[in-house]
């Protein structure tokens, strides 16, 4: 039981010492992380696309659709 209690007490310390992002950084870092995520999601897209095509060329229109 001393073993929980203690746990406890050194995360309850630890949470007191983290400092959460202000709004405008909360703000900045949601725009970041939604523009990099739609760069990414578009780069998948065109390397798969390109791929399909290779593949159709190579095996046929059997293959990928």
């Amino acid at each position: 039981m001393k073993k929980i209690e203690k746990y406890l007490k050194e995360t309850m310390a630890e949470l007191r010492k983290m400092t959460w992002p202000s709004k405008d950084e909360l703000i900045g870092s949601t725009i970041v992380t939604v523009v990099v995520s739609v760069i990414v999601a578009a780069f998948i897209g065109i390397v798969d696309r390109i791929l399909l095509l290779v593949v159709q060329a190579v095996f046929g229109k059997g293959l990928g659709g």
